[in-house]
């Protein structure tokens, strides 16, 4: 721990011309003695601190002494820092991220700041279970946009919809179990993209305006609160046969609650979903192992479905025409796999 305290110490020194006692011991969350026996401790290995009584005084490296704890480029610190994972409530965490910084020459220091700031991690997924790390490819350029605070034009695709253009202004990449969202300024505020939708990413050679009270774990909290509100607006209530808990489970990403079950095995259900209809077309496929019997949207959905696969399915496939050519007989199996 000690050594550990005597590294920060030093690169404390390297980042501000003069230092007093009191101001390294709330850097290091030390007491003020404990902090000038680390700077004695620096100048006994030979390190070049000096102290200088009175007003106006304190600790400074003759000379401007440095130490380089680093040889990396400027891309290398922005990779380093884009790669760490970001604990916002980890003490620990934010400390090592400052040391590390001040360790690196002044070139580079605004870059990896600036890439500090332009991610953060969300350890939980919107179910509960983790899914593994893909890239999207224009993640590498919003990456770049955020840290060079560059405003972009996107094109953004939603479900079911044609793509179309914003102009947004980089705030930070949010990851949530290896699906990374873009948050944006806009002209109607803040807003979250999904990385995978955006399909393309083209710079208009304006500045992104960074409000300057704006924290991205902070933002991406509350940001995500409201996505998840409106994935549980709807509650379907009904009842599930005997051995569909795992398939259910699965179609609903686990908001699903059991109440009583009946003799016969069936339970009573609650489930949570953007909507009744959402929730029914999700349960579809479990036909009559599942009834709905609330909200009357969810029935009256459920039933369109099954209409529609009637008139689909519900007849036999129409005779080929005159017209189409008949398929060859199949040849017979050889006598060897034939049942006896």
């Amino acid at each position: 721990m000690r050594a550990d305290r005597l590294v920060a110490a030093l690169l404390f020194l390297q980042t501000r011309h003069r230092v007093t006692a009191a101001e390294l011991a709330a850097e290091l969350d030390v007491s003020e003695r404990t902090a000038r026996r680390d700077l004695e401790a620096l100048a006994s290995a030979g390190v070049p601190v000096r102290s200088q009584a009175g007003v106006g005084g304190g600790w400074s490296l003759v000379g401007g002494a440095r130490t380089d704890l680093t040889g990396l480029t400027a891309p290398e610190v922005r990779a380093l820092f884009l790669l760490i994972d970001k604990t916002p409530t980890s003490p620990q965490t934010r400390t090592a991220l400052r040391k590390l910084v001040r360790a690196l020459p002044s070139p580079l220091r605004a870059g990896a700041e600036a890439a500090a700031r332009a991610g953060t991690a969300d350890g939980t997924d919107w179910a509960g279970a983790p899914v593994s790390v893909t890239e999207e490819p224009r993640l590498a350029a919003l990456q770049q946009a955020v840290v060079e605070e560059r405003e972009l034009t996107i094109g953004y695709a939603r479900p079911g919809r044609e793509p179309s253009e914003r102009t947004v202004h980089p705030l930070g990449i949010a990851t949530k179990t290896g699906v990374h969202y873009l948050v944006a300024g806009t002209e109607h505020g803040l807003r979250v993209f999904r990385v995978g939708r955006i399909t393309s990413v083209t710079e208009t050679g304006a500045p992104a305006v960074r409000p300057e009270d704006f924290d991205l774990p902070t933002a991406w909290r509350a940001l995500a609160a409201r996505m998840e509100d409106r994935m549980v607006a709807a509650t379907v209530r009904g009842r599930a046969a005997p051995g569909t808990e795992s398939v259910l489970e699965g179609l609903v990403e686990g908001r699903i609650r059991y109440g009583e079950r009946a003799p016969d095995g069936w339970a009573s259900i609650e489930i949570d979903g953007p909507s009744p209809e959402v929730v029914a077309a999700r349960l579809a496929g479990l036909g009559a192992r599942v009834e709905l019997l609330d909200p009357p949207g969810a029935r009256t959905a459920l039933a369109r479905i099954g209409a529609e696969l009637t008139a689909l399915y519900g007849n036999p496939p129409s005779a080929p025409s005159p017209d189409t050519p008949e398929a060859p007989p199949s040849a017979p199996a050889p006598a060897a796999t034939r049942p006896g």
